[in-house]
C-alpha cells in the first residue's frame, strides 16, 4: 500500500491499483491518496526481489548497510518480520523462489549464496549501525545511558512469527508490548537536528524567503506549541 500526499502521482498511479480501490484527497494546497499495489512474479518483480537480497546478502559488513524504508509509501515495516526471515534463512528464500520467474532466476546468483544472516547481524543493521551514523549517543546499545528502547523475542523455529510478535518491548524503559500485543501507548518524540547557528546564513535565508514568498523566515518555523503535548521533540546535537 503507498500513502502519498503526492496527490497527483497517486491520481494517475490509480489505474494500476491492485485490489481496484483508491483513495484520494485534494484540499487547499494539500492532500494525500491512497492506492494499493500487488508486485508480481513475473520477470521484473522476481529480479527487483533478488537484487535487493543479493545486494543485503553480498555486503559483508552489516555495520555499512542499513535495513531502511519508504514507509508508508510502498513499503511498510510491518514487512520487516518476512524480509528478515528471508536474509536469515537460505530455506525460506528457496521456498520464496519455487514461485517465481525461472528466467529472472537464471541471471541471479541468489541460489548459490549460503550466507544467512544472524540475529546479532540483524541488531546491527537494524539498532546500532543507523544509530551510530546519526551520531544517537542514548540508542542502539544496551551501555550505560542508553534510553532502554528494548525488544525481547521468544526463539520459534518460525522466524517471522518471531520477529513479528515479540514477548516484551520497552520504550524508554516502559513496558509497551506484551506477547505481541500492545499493553500501554505512550508518546514518543520527533527527533531534530540542533546545528550551531551561521547568522550569516541566516540572513540569506531571510532575504530568500522576502523575496521568494513575501513571508520571514520566522513563519517556517515548528514551534513545540504546535502538539498539544509536553517536549515533542529531542533534539540532537550536531557531530563535527
Amino acid at each position: 500500500v503507498t500513502v502519498s500526499s503526492d496527490v497527483m502521482r497517486q491520481f494517475s498511479a490509480r489505474g494500476s491499483a491492485h485490489p481496484k480501490k483508491t483513495v484520494i484527497h485534494d484540499g487547499d494546497g494539500n492532500g494525500g491518496g491512497i492506492v494499493p499495489y500487488s508486485y508480481g512474479k513475473d520477470f521484473y518483480g522476481t529480479m527487483q526481489w533478488a537484487i535487493g537480497l543479493e545486494l543485503f546478502l553480498l555486503i559483508d559488513d552489516p555495520w555499512r548497510v542499513f535495513f531502511t524504508t519508504d514507509h508508508p509509501n510502498g513499503a511498510p515495516f510491518t514487512a520487516y518480520p518476512a524480509l528478515f526471515e528471508l536474509l536469515m534463512s537460505r530455506e525460506a528464500r528457496a521456498e520464496m523462489t519455487a514461485g517465481l520467474s525461472r528466467s529472472a532466476l537464471a541471471l541471479s546468483t541468489l541460489a548459490a549464496i549460503d550466507r544467512e544472516y544472524t540475529f546479532e547481524e540483524i541488531a546491527i543493521m537494524t539498532r546500532a549501525a543507523p544509530a551510530k551514523l546519526l551520531g544517537l549517543t542514548d540508542r542502539g546499545h544496551l551501555g550505560a545511558g542508553a534510553i532502554a528502547d528494548i525488544a525481547v523475542y521468544r526463539r520459534d523455529r518460525s522466524i517471522a512469527k518471531m520477529l513479528g510478535q515479540a514477548a516484551y518491548v520497552f520504550k524508554d524503559g516502559d513496558l509497551v508490548v506484551q506477547d505481541g500485543e500492545i499493553i500501554h501507548y505512550r508518546w514518543g518524540k520527533a527527533l531534530r537536528l540542533k546545528p550551531p547557528v551561521d547568522k550569516a546564513m541566516v540572513r540569506r535565508l531571510e532575504d530568500y524567503h522576502q523575496q521568494r514568498y513575501g513571508l520571514s523566515l520566522d513563519w517556517f518555523n515548528f514551534p513545540d506549541s504546535a502538539i498539544a503535548r509536553e517536549q515533542p521533540f529531542g533534539e540532537v546535537p550536531c557531530r563535527t
